[in-house]
């Protein structure tokens, strides 16, 4: 059985390792990725602002993914889809579309617009995003902290 929850305390060491092997996975280990966030390994202290949420995906008890929604830059406007990554075995079950379902409705409650920096060669997270309504921009918006990737997207909210 899958579930979603908030993220709690005991959650920190196993989330930074999915990241981590995720990354490693694509050939992404490398700075200015997600990999080597400062707060990588302390998820939960950085979300318990009320601008911000991080969500875990269960099966059958063991996390398997999760996803972020924070403040992006300097703009209280502008929010962030943070750290979407699910276990490679379990991809291709519809769980990122959970995992979407909560960010966009928790952005839409905060925040004017939606960011995420991506890669191009991630191509079914870019087709996801899309799906969404995310268009891809030209150059990372002003403030970013992940300078290795190579795709931006905005979701703005009507």
């Amino acid at each position: 059985m899958v579930k979603l929850r908030k993220i709690e305390e005991r959650d920190n060491q196993i989330l930074g390792k999915i990241v981590q092997t995720c990354l490693e996975q694509e050939g992404l280990k490398m700075p200015g990725t997600a990999y080597y966030d400062p707060y990588l390994f302390s998820l939960y202290g950085y979300y318990q602002k009320a601008d911000r949420q991080f969500w875990v995906l269960e099966k059958d008890g063991t996390v398997i993914g999760g996803v972020g929604v924070g403040p992006f830059g300097v703009s209280d406007e502008v929010g962030e889809i943070q750290k979407l990554y699910i276990l490679k075995e379990e991809r291709g079950n519809g769980y990122a579309r959970l995992l979407m379902e909560e960010a966009m409705a928790f952005g839409k409650e905060h925040y004017d617009a939606l960011y995420i920096e991506t890669f191009a060669s991630l191509s079914d997270a870019n087709i996801l995003y899309k799906k969404y309504g995310f268009e891809e921009l030209t150059k990372p918006l002003d403030g970013t902290e992940h300078s290795a990737c190579d795709t931006w997207l905005l979701k703005r909210f009507d």
